[in-house]
């Protein structure tokens, strides 16, 4: 893909078969790839190959690399843009050429999708390994592996809902990093202890998307789009957020254990979340503790 597909960008006899909108958008289509193909090639295969005799050993080898997986964060980051923008040329007579000449059956697209499909795949081979792996050494450093890459593909996830936020005014990065993100319903009552919570219990709540950070909880509206493949994602209109040195919690409102409270400002503001499930309300306000504390 980068010798017969991004190389052909810049190969000046191939400069006819681009049209002029999607010259200089190598980057765009391609994101980090050849990031994530040097990765491999120069340091991943070799450490691999270094435990072919100690497979059960091999856990090690994901632990020590771990920070460079990250790299696979910022490929699915741009995949949207990417898919967008082959979506627009995928007829084009210059990928056309370039698939005739490596002589692949499948186009282009299928091949930029490898990415995201290899750092799925990892968890279900560490999986695999972990199973045939009980009490032999090296099966600590297996489960750490599988945790640490659940970890990593938890923060793809979150950042591919992430950057389906829009309206919001304030750069996101200087919020600190995204802890979790889910949708909800919530009720909400701002009259300063007018209103007795079980008179709001009969309101029908607001659906709202919730992404928390280090420094402040966002509330959004889930719109889904209309389309095909990553058009299909939706997108989280941006509608308030609370400073996370101004928040309070309630673990628990009467009634219902999917229930929790966020209030803002001694009570000035009190949110009523109802989580889909009882532990899905566990972790929330255990991330939320943390943050507090």
């Amino acid at each position: 893909v980068l010798q017969g597909y991004a190389a052909e960008m810049d190969n000046p006899l191939m400069a006819h078969l681009i049209s002029p909108e999607l010259q200089n958008k190598k980057d765009i289509l391609f994101g980090n790839m050849e990031e994530i193909y040097h990765f491999h090639n120069r340091i991943f295969l070799r450490e691999l190959e270094t435990y072919v005799e100690y497979p059960e050993l091999v856990g090690r080898c994901f632990l020590d690399q771990m920070e460079d997986f990250q790299i696979y964060e910022k490929y699915c980051q741009n995949k949207p843009r990417s898919e967008s923008l082959w979506r627009q040329f995928s007829d084009s007579i210059f990928f056309q050429e370039c698939q005739r000449k490596l002589d692949h059956k499948l186009s282009l697209d299928s091949y930029l999708l490898k990415p995201v499909q290899r750092i799925t795949k990892y968890q279900l081979l560490l999986k695999e390994m972990l199973k045939y792996s009980k009490n032999c050494e090296g099966a600590e450093d297996l489960q750490e592996a599988l945790t640490s890459i659940l970890g990593i593909l938890k923060a793809v996830n979150d950042s591919m809902h992430q950057i389906a936020i829009t309206g919001y005014d304030g750069n996101l990065n200087e919020l600190g990093k995204l802890l979790m993100q889910g949708s909800f319903n919530v009720w909400t009552d701002h009259k300063k202890g007018h209103t007795k919570v079980k008179d709001l219990a009969r309101f029908k709540p607001m659906q709202r998307h919730l992404f928390l950070h280090e420094k402040a909880v966002l509330f959004c509206k889930k719109r889904e789009e209309n389309g095909e493949g990553y058009e299909k994602a939706p997108s989280y209109s941006y509608k308030h957020s609370l400073n996370m040195a101004a928040v309070g919690i309630t673990e628990n409102v009467k009634g219902d254990a999917k229930k929790f409270e966020i209030w803002y400002n001694a009570r000035e503001e009190v949110y009523i979340i109802q989580a889909p499930t009882p532990e899905v309300k566990a972790t929330w306000v255990n991330e939320i503790r943390k943050v507090l504390t």
